[in-house]
């Protein structure tokens, strides 16, 4: 596989704020990538500089192309998705469908307007008149419409509730995802957007705290659900966390061979909010 983003030494502050501290990371052709961390640790930095939207010091490449004297070149083959509301209030249907046509060589009217046959949008709506969920709608219908090769949600489904969050990602892996395209999503919820990824990168005061596929992270990590008497025993094997329920200690390890976790309890597979919890353990003190 060839990288579609290429990233050494990827560094950026503001002021004597550092927001990103030398970062090294890949991402291949067909993943789809969840850049997850807390506020201010870098991830809407990293976004930005992918996208050529900021200056920034080290090496960086996507698509092949230098975000920084590249970016006409390169935005004729990514697609950026962040709060729906940058969408015109004034603007109708038909219009933002003209605009995007107009402006964007891989845009496809037909396939648009499929999309949105099958919503209840009118091509004479103004956005102001829409639901935030039929916002959505239309955004996702412009974007998808697009044969870009790297996609960038940035918070998608921020504000939305649960139904139209689970269907704009369904309409994401079903309609637009494919081998030959790129999706990196950073969001806050986590467990929504679990089932989708190939791939996990979190980041924490502006450094790579994990970069693995999920195939890899579902390897090294295990979490054991210990009885009283077996919790130090447990916790001899130094366990990246521990939490209490019903009165048991449930214990995240990482690289601990499973036949011993077995013997001290009932094993289970780690979500990511689980995970993310005990990585950036203490940022939020």
């Amino acid at each position: 596989m060839s990288a579609v983003i290429h990233a050494r030494g990827l560094s950026k502050s503001y002021g004597k704020t550092v927001a990103l501290d030398a970062v090294d990371f890949e991402i291949e052709s067909g993943r789809i990538v969840g850049l997850i961390g807390p506020n201010g640790a870098g991830k809407t930095t990293a976004l930005k500089a992918i996208l050529g939207l900021s200056e920034f010091d080290g090496e960086l490449s996507v698509l092949g192309l230098d975000p920084r004297s590249q970016r006409a070149q390169l935005m004729e083959q990514v697609c950026f998705i962040a709060d729906v509301a940058v969408l015109p209030r004034w603007i109708r249907v038909s219009e933002a469908i003209d605009f995007v046509g107009g402006v964007h060589p891989r845009f496809s009217r037909a396939k648009c307007e499929a999309f949105l046959a099958r919503t209840k949008i009118t091509p004479k709506m103004r956005v102001r008149e829409m639901s935030k969920g039929m916002i959505v709608q239309l955004h996702l219908a412009l974007i998808m419409a697009i044969d870009a090769r790297l996609l960038v949600l940035d918070e998608p489904t921020l504000g939305l509730d649960i139904l139209y969050r689970k269907t704009f990602y369904e309409n994401l892996l079903s309609e637009y995802f494919d081998e030959n395209k790129t999706i990196i999503v950073t969001t806050h919820q986590v467990e929504e957007v679990e089932h989708i990824l190939t791939d996990l990168i979190f980041i924490r005061d502006g450094k790579i705290a994990l970069n693995a596929s999920m195939d890899e992270i579902a390897d090294r990590y295990a979490e054991v659900m210990v009885n009283p008497d077996k919790a130090e025993a447990a916790r001899a094997l130094h366990p990246l966390n521990e939490r209490q329920v019903f009165g048991k200690s449930i214990f995240l390890f990482d690289g601990v061979d499973r036949a011993r976790l077995a013997a001290l309890g009932e094993l289970h597979k780690p979500s990511i909010a689980d995970l993310f919890v005990a990585t950036m353990k203490g940022t939020y003190a």
